[in-house]
């Protein structure tokens, strides 16, 4: 029931950084996933490492959306389509 619940708060962790970052995405659902989980993992690392919060507050999932949208920023400047293209 774990791997269940992780993938599903990372749909919605992913969903929400694609709806926060501006700009469209090129990506589908079990990418948007991948990147909740990831973004998840990255903020409650962090997070929880500097004393910010602790499992299972309300912080985390704002750390949570705001890890993944560091990661999509990431992975669009590493496939170059964060560039002004004319």
């Amino acid at each position: 029931m774990g791997l269940i619940t992780t993938i599903i708060v990372g749909l919605i962790v992913g969903a929400l950084a694609r709806f926060v970052m501006p700009g469209e995405q090129k990506m589908g659902w079990i990418l948007t996933g991948l990147l909740g989980i990831g973004g998840s993992l990255l903020a409650g690392f962090v997070g929880q490492a500097l004393g910010w919060y602790r499992v299972g507050q309300p912080a985390g999932w704002i750390a949570s959306v705001l890890g993944a949208v560091v990661l999509l920023f990431v992975v669009q400047k590493m496939r170059g389509s964060g560039s002004s293209n004319p």
